[in-house]
């Protein structure tokens, strides 16, 4: 497929600085926003790509506007939805093609995106209908009672779990859960009902913390460089190895110390 002569090109692709078991987390889709700027409020002139979901020529010749909630970057159109989820191994172009075809191209007066191995649904609401803007930990609207009161509720919970659910903590993701826990010193086993109640406030403003330092390093280029001991060997305070274990509901991997995380 030739590219077309647009505007100068923007190319992404969330793996490269990623571990293996690594999607998109929010901040990742907060840049994309941001990247999809010059067409917010714009007119879409041509739809294609490979979804068969649903009909795309749906979208065509209407205005698009962008919003975003944790993992999920949506196409808001005055009746309808567009739900892109990247998945594991999702990526996306602006003003710029692979040899691929795209899961999803939108062109537009002033450019083009393209979107791969994503998951693109049509939801038949709009946006505030379907999505609780005060559990996105990136959204003005967050907040951190209604999260403290969700952790009360799952006392038998193992906090590498709780910190996943995108219903508390919309946009953390496994990074996240190593990166916070190692920070806070939690064990990534413990209870949240065993939490004292400190420590359940720190974990609630040490994941919002952590999402603003995540999109400030992934715009540097500079993510993995300030990981402590997600995929790491050796623990940076107290300089032993650290433990791999698959653990929780989710058996993601977790990354931590047996010495200064403590099991609660």
């Amino acid at each position: 497929m030739e590219a077309v002569p647009l505007v100068q090109p923007l190319l992404f692709a969330w793996p490269a600085d990623c571990s293996k078991d690594h999607m998109p987390e929010g901040p990742s889709i907060v840049i994309l926003k941001e990247a999809m700027a010059p067409f917010e409020g714009r007119k879409l002139l041509a739809v294609s790509g490979s979804v068969k979901a649903f009909d795309i020529q749906l979208l065509k010749n209407k205005t698009v506007t962008f919003k975003t909630w944790g993992k999920h970057f949506l196409l808001c159109f005055p009746k309808f939805t567009v739900r892109i989820h990247f998945l594991l191994f999702g990526s996306y172009l602006v003003n710029e093609r692979k040899e691929a075809t795209p899961r999803l191209q939108l062109q537009f007066a002033n450019g083009e995106v393209n979107f791969y191995a994503c998951a693109v649904s049509l939801l038949n609401q709009l946006p505030d209908e379907l999505y609780d803007w005060s559990s996105d930990i990136m959204n003005s609207a967050w907040n951190s009672r209604k999260a403290l009161a969700k952790l009360d509720s799952i006392p038998d919970t193992m906090v590498c779990d709780a910190i996943l659910d995108q219903h508390i903590f919309a946009g953390a993701g496994n990074i996240f859960k190593n990166e916070v826990l190692f920070r806070i010193r939690i064990h990534p086993a413990s209870l949240v009902g065993h939490l004292p109640a400190a420590k359940r406030q720190q974990l609630v403003k040490g994941t919002v913390a952590y999402a603003f330092d995540f999109l400030k390093w992934k715009k540097a280029g500079a993510l993995k460089k300030n990981w402590k001991v997600h995929t790491k060997k050796i623990c940076p305070r107290c300089k032993i190895p650290l433990h791999k274990s698959y653990l929780g509901k989710t058996k993601r991997r977790s990354f931590f110390c047996e010495n200064c995380q403590k099991k609660y």
